[in-house]
């Protein structure tokens, strides 16, 4: 089901006027530092993430230096941004790009999905918003966006399904493709949000399906994320925030005041150990990865 003509410029000139100044967008930057973006951005919010890439992208500019660092240093820098395991898989990334790509992130999603950690949805993102090639990308902004314009409903979960649907929106030329993909993204999170949409700005109400129908509510309740306090997730992210503040390895008896509640402690320190975010060492003590 194609978009018309008049839909898609609509959506093109109101990114134009609107898309937020962030830096992975600007002039000059490589598909390296995009892909740095693309994992920050993973569960975490922009305002965060600006100043975190901001950061890494000084210190590592290229995926070759990024690769020369220990990853242990990736860890460290990835502050608390949360999920470090991110920031080891980016790296992991990095040294693949340079052993088998010369230190230049590849050009095809199939070649992006081959290394370490990247998914199917990071791999596309790359492609589109650096390489400017078309494939549809599908986040939850454009999938909400798509399900009220196209399908005429609230929202609806992502599926694998989801990037037929969208490649049939997309125009043919590869850069006019690329635009309108983050253009629809840009729309969802700025305009057509998940709970409260600015439908009397969108600039395709016109053509919405879903505000033609009354904006009928969802027929399930959305999904409500997990807490955070008194979750292991809290207590990892304490032992992780005493080891990227620590210069040398830190003794068992400094974690163990992290957290009052020594099993979960235990198990939450056991977590981080198998995620490779944590090395034990012969004598004891503790430290981020070699």
């Amino acid at each position: 089901m194609p978009l018309r003509t008049a839909t898609r410029q609509q959506l093109v000139d109101w990114y134009a006027e609107h898309a937020r100044d962030l830096p992975w967008r600007r002039t000059g930057t490589t598909p390296y530092q995009v892909l740095v973006s693309e994992v920050m951005l993973q569960q975490t919010p922009v305002a965060r993430v600006v100043p975190a890439y901001l950061e890494w992208v000084a210190r590592w500019p290229t995926a070759r230096a990024l690769a020369s660092a220990p990853s242990g240093e990736a860890v460290r820098q990835w502050g608390r941004l949360g999920y470090p395991r991110r920031a080891l898989r980016l790296h992991a990334a990095c040294a693949r790009v340079v052993d088998r790509h010369d230190g230049n992130l590849p050009t095809t999603v199939e070649e992006l999905l081959a290394l370490p950690g990247v998914g199917d949805y990071t791999a596309r993102a790359v492609a589109v918003f650096a390489l400017r090639q078309r494939h549809p990308v599908v986040d939850t902004n454009v999938r909400r966006v798509v399900a009220r314009l196209v399908e005429g409903v609230a929202d609806a979960p992502v599926t694998k399904k989801d990037l037929a649907l969208v490649a049939t929106l997309l125009p043919v030329l590869d850069e006019d493709a690329a635009t309108l993909s983050i253009a629809f993204m840009e729309l969802g999170a700025l305009v057509c949000t998940a709970r409260s949409p600015l439908c009397a700005s969108c600039p395709v109400a016109a053509w919405c399906r879903w505000l033609a129908a009354g904006s009928p509510a969802l027929d399930a309740p959305v999904k409500r994320p997990q807490g955070y306090a008194g979750t292991d997730r809290q207590v990892r992210g304490r032992l992780m925030a005493v080891l990227r503040d620590a210069s040398e390895p830190v003794p068992a008896a400094v974690l163990e005041q992290v957290w009052d509640e020594p099993v979960q402690r235990a198990r939450a320190l056991d977590g981080l150990v198998v995620d490779g975010l944590v090395d034990p060492l012969p004598d004891g003590r503790y430290a981020l990865p070699g």
